[in-house]
């Protein structure tokens, strides 16, 4: 019998897919020889939808909605064979569904219509992932378009953003769907950035995101100003809850109104593909990313493997390799770079060539 293998990568972002990556070093070990499992992953940003699925079986949705500038696009979510909808921000409000970096005005509104849309299929248990977002509205767009009224000074009812959430002055949730009621919400979140302040949403991902020093402080100012009226009208202080700045404030909108559940990404993929029963049964685990670095060993898939690893090898394949040999002794990893020696230009592009170059070099080379 022959060695057992779980394959479990991320993306190598800007070049492969985390299913293209798996696919290729899965078939690369078969035909080694060696008995595999491929495990596609992602942290709750773009690409979630397709990998949860592959683990779960399930199908997309397409819903036309309001995208991050009020125009109508076309956003997909999927449905699992459970009867879970996985949701990602980044179909409806992420960077990508804009012409250029829109700081300011971009909202969420069009995440409250995935939403709403589950609701109205019946669906009842939600996996929201928040990567990529284009906007700084602590969730309250998502808000609107799931009935919670938000009103300035003078009584006038509006959908907050960026610029306006100053405004604020009145959050009415008596009009909000009561399905939320009976859903639950659990949150793939990777950052522990608190709502506001110097390591809060506008100060770290605003300039991201196309902010300038000036609408940064703007930006801050306003997810105060919606912490204290969202508190009031809910009646919990969720702004210090870890991840409450992912995605521009919308964790701490999703805690707020949703009453959801935040937890790793990493932590929700490995429940779902049931990895603490498979690796017992295997003798190598297989991961890869773009770049190895520390921040690998810090809440990303890496991390979220080796703690659940038992004690197993871990062989990571990446692009770049900035671990020194010591830390890579110490945490038992053995780190394939693919491409090395060719311009990095030329790596991200072909990507998929050289990834299965090193693969069948290390699978076959008897390198395990």
């Amino acid at each position: 019998m022959g060695k057992k293998v779980i394959v479990i990568p991320d993306s190598f972002k800007g070049s492969m897919s985390s299913p293209v990556v798996t696919d290729i070093l899965t078939d690369a070990a078969n035909r080694a020889g060696f008995d595999t499992i491929g495990v596609p992953v992602a942290d709750g940003g773009e690409g979630t939808i397709e990998c949860v699925l592959k683990i779960t079986g399930g199908r997309k949705h397409a819903v036309r909605v309001c995208g991050p500038g009020g125009e109508d696009i076309t956003a997909m979510y999927g449905i699992t064979s459970r009867g879970e909808a996985v949701i990602e921000i980044a179909e409806s409000t992420g960077i990508t569904k804009q012409n250029g970096l829109h700081p300011m005005t971009a909202g969420t509104f069009g995440f409250g219509q995935l939403i709403l849309d589950a609701l109205d299929n019946g669906v009842r248990k939600f996996i929201l992932g928040l990567g990529g977002s284009a906007s700084t509205d602590c969730g309250m767009g998502m808000a609107a378009a799931l009935g919670v009224r938000f009103l300035d000074g003078t009584g006038l009812e509006f959908i907050p953003c960026g610029e306006r959430m100053r405004d604020i002055a009145t959050v009415d949730m008596s009009g909000i769907d009561p399905r939320i009621a009976e859903s639950s919400f659990l949150v793939m979140c990777d950052v522990t950035n608190p709502l506001y302040g110097p390591e809060g949403a506008a100060y770290i991902y605003g300039p991201q995101k196309g902010a300038d020093p000036e609408q940064v402080r703007i930006l801050d100012d306003g997810l105060r100003t919606a912490a204290r009226f969202i508190e009031r009208a809910t009646g919990c202080d969720h702004a210090k809850v870890r991840g409450a700045g992912a995605a521009g404030g919308s964790g701490y909108g999703c805690a707020a109104f949703l009453n959801a559940r935040m937890e790793s990404g990493i932590e929700v993929m490995l429940d779902l593909c049931s990895f603490d029963e498979n690796v017992k049964e295997c003798d190598l685990i297989v991961t890869g990313e773009g770049k190895l670095d520390s921040q690998s060993l810090m809440g990303k898939v890496l991390s979220g493997v080796k703690k659940h690893s038992c004690g197993k090898p871990v062989v990571s394949f990446c692009g770049i390799c900035e671990l020194s040999d010591d830390v890579l002794r110490r945490e038992n990893i053995t780190a394939v770079e693919i491409g090395r020696d060719i311009p990095l230009e030329e790596s991200v592009r072909n990507g998929e060539k050289y990834l299965l170059q090193a693969a069948e070099d290390y699978f076959g080379g008897g390198k395990t």
